[in-house]
């Protein structure tokens, strides 16, 4: 369709659009839909221009965009509006993040809003609270099983207090992220209610089959995500007396976006916790958005054109809301799930780096960083307006999905490798210290991913227990050493609540039945605050975790060469230890910042020969900007000790 042919289908849109929303002022709405109708048509039309109600749908669509502007709060409307003449504000090194467990980190959100004070001492400006919304409390998979997409648990509080929470956050320049489950809703949620109660309609709203013909065909090229505790992609339903598509769990019923009904109702949804105050949704599982036989039905075409028109009408609606991808796919597929677009990310501006933390974790066991470099390297390039979110340890358990290719090339055989990991964070690899457990472990194939937390995985936890200051010391610099580099990488740094602390390996879940077969809640503890005013004790480990964690954010944010336009450069320097690249200013390239890290349990040398044509590096003294030293060098060597990182700027 030509554009002249897609402004007169808006006009017509426009005329059929609810005669109570056509009586607000409508002014940013309709320049936004104008400036976006015809993309927006474009990717519908490819989705659903074959069914005979598409023009029906389509007016449903422009609807709810119209309906959830109107019901966007003023102040809401403004940060749109200053977001719109800033579009790069998110890619500055001032953004400094943290994921928590509301109940586990501070009860409700009312304890939240008291810990924002907290937050802010070290540095953190932007919050992921992990899900919220009302889930069965037997069947929740963490929050992921959503009974009510419009309604948060009683456990958190209440919608008032949310959007006081928001607004405090406001005040304080601080970011709020939500999570958005658009794969999948709980068994008990009340679409699944009304189709096994027989209503077609709603039974169309999920995949769902009376034999197992077209199950079976799907099975076959489909992979088992849950091996160990919910194997396979189908679950019969008694009450409905049919198949229903299960990727996760069989009490998480996947949606059917070959229905448009389900997409306006997931926008519909965006749109609304858009309106509640959140600055960034998270989207889970983007990958697995589109079914097709005979494929994976992971990463599908279809899939990447659904978070495009998400976004589209989202800029329509509330531009100044941005999305994450939750996409823990192939590391080529990743950067895929910015958009297609050579600038703007169409799809989500943020999307998660998964493999450079599984690089991370990779060198930690490895003392080199062979795979690293090698991994990084072959990373494809991420969009100029879109950025990583870059994290040690999240909510999940950490995956080894490198490349094979790149562990080939950095000399390793790819399953024995990867077994290699696995036994020495699991603590089957006798000289490990690491005190992880394994999860999802498929015995046909015998994969498995890790469950555990930062400190437990470093050997916090094991030197404790021999009360080795050595070893303590070693510890703390490993977490150090990790969180420098996802500061310095590029993109937004994620922490994860407890690691400021160094919180250990939770037990407490094994008493829960609902939890005790998923290993992932080891690293979802409750926060021990008892041991967080431990911070204020010279000397104690909660202290030099902290301080070093504070002092390292608050130097970012002043380095202009860690906002993230695209400014790294690896470097080769002959060391296999040494994980080395320069970030370089936007505005001025002699404030660029040399990132040098050593995975090594040995001090190490870089060649200061090595660093090419970096003249000012190898004739100007260095100072390390987070802690105001001055490197040893000997001739051209730096001298870099064990499980030390340094942001290096040269001094003239």
């Amino acid at each position: 369709m030509y554009e002249q042919q897609s402004h007169a289908l808006l006009n017509r849109m426009l005329d059929r659009m609810e005669p109570d929303l056509r009586r607000h002022d409508l002014r940013h709405f309709y320049t936004r839909l104008g400036a976006n109708f015809y993309a927006i048509y474009t990717l519908f039309d490819r989705l659903y221009g074959h069914r005979e109600d598409f023009e029906d749908q389509l007016v449903a669509l422009v609807n709810v965009m119209a309906g959830k502007y109107i019901s966007r709060s003023a102040a809401l409307k403004q940060v749109d509006r200053e977001r719109e003449s800033d579009h790069d504000w998110f890619l500055s090194q001032q953004w400094v993040g943290m994921a928590m467990y509301l109940d586990g980190f501070a009860g409700n959100l009312e304890g939240l809003r008291s810990h924002l004070p907290y937050l802010q001492e070290l540095g953190v400006n932007l919050v992921h609270v992990l899900p919220i919304l009302e889930c069965p409390p037997e069947a929740s998979d963490g929050g992921y099983a959503v009974s009510n997409f419009l309604d948060i648990s009683a456990r958190a509080g209440t919608m008032d207090d949310l959007r006081a929470l928001s607004e405090s956050m406001r005040k304080r320049d601080m970011l709020l992220t939500l999570d958005v489950v658009l794969n999948h809703t709980s068994d008990e949620h009340q679409w699944a209610r009304r189709a096994r109660a027989g209503d077609a309609a709603y039974r169309d709203y999920y995949y769902t089959f009376a034999s197992r013909d077209m199950p079976d065909m799907f099975e076959e090229s489909m992979p088992e995500i849950f091996p160990e505790h919910a194997p396979g992609n189908f679950t019969w339903d008694a009450a409905m007396a049919r198949w229903v598509m299960t990727v996760f769990n069989h009490y998480q019923w996947d949606l059917n976006y070959g229905n448009p009904a389900v997409f306006i109702e997931m926008l519909d949804v965006i749109l609304y916790w858009a309106n509640q105050g959140a600055d960034i949704l998270r989207l889970d599982a983007v990958a697995f958005l589109w079914k097709k036989i005979g494929t994976a039905c992971q990463n599908e075409r279809e899939a990447h054109l659904l978070l495009q028109l998400f976004k589209d009408c989202c800029q329509v609606s509330a531009p100044g809301v941005l999305f994450i991808a939750e996409a823990i796919v192939a590391p080529v597929e990743i950067p895929k799930y910015f958009g297609e677009d050579a600038v703007i990310a169409k799809e989500c501006e943020i999307a998660y780096n998964a493999t450079f933390m599984a690089l991370l974790w990779d060198a930690v066991a490895t003392k080199n960083a062979r795979l690293l470099n090698q991994g990084i390297r072959s990373l494809p390039d991420k969009l100029e307006r879109a950025t990583w979110l870059n994290y040690v340890r999240c909510h999940d358990d950490i995956g080894l999905g490198f490349d094979d290719n790149d562990i080939v090339a950095a000399n390793y055989d790819p399953r024995a490798h990867r077994r290699f990991l696995l036994d020495y964070y699991t603590g089957r690899f006798a000289a490990s210290p690491a005190r992880g457990k394994p999860f999802g472990q498929n015995a046909k194939t015998g994969d498995a991913r890790i469950s555990g937390s930062l400190a437990s995985l470093v050997g916090l936890e094991w030197a404790l227990e021999r009360n080795d200051a050595h070893e303590i010391q070693r510890s703390i610099d490993l977490i150090l050493l990790l969180h420098s580099l996802i500061m310095s990488f590029g993109g937004i740094p994620l922490l994860y609540y407890g690691d400021e602390i160094g919180t250990l390996n939770s037990n407490d879940y094994t008493a829960d039945a609902t939890r005790a077969a998923d290993s992932r809640w080891i690293h979802r503890p409750v926060y021990d605050w008892q041991r967080a005013r431990r911070r204020s004790e010279r000397g104690s480990v909660e202290q030099r975790i902290f301080d070093g964690l504070q002092r390292m954010i608050a130097v970012r944010k002043t380095l202009n060469a860690f906002a993230d336009f695209n400014n790294r450069e690896l470097l080769e320097v002959g060391n296999e230890h040494l994980f080395v690249f320069i970030r370089t200013s936007a505005q001025r390239t002699q404030d660029s910042v040399l990132v040098v890290a050593n995975f090594s349990d040995r001090a190490q040398h870089l060649s200061l020969a090595d660093l090419h044509n970096r003249a000012r590096y190898a004739l100007w003294q260095m100072q390390d900007a987070c802690s105001g030293e001055t490197p040893a060098v000997t001739g051209e060597q730096l001298e870099i000790p064990p499980y030390r990182f340094y942001w290096l700027t040269a001094v003239p």
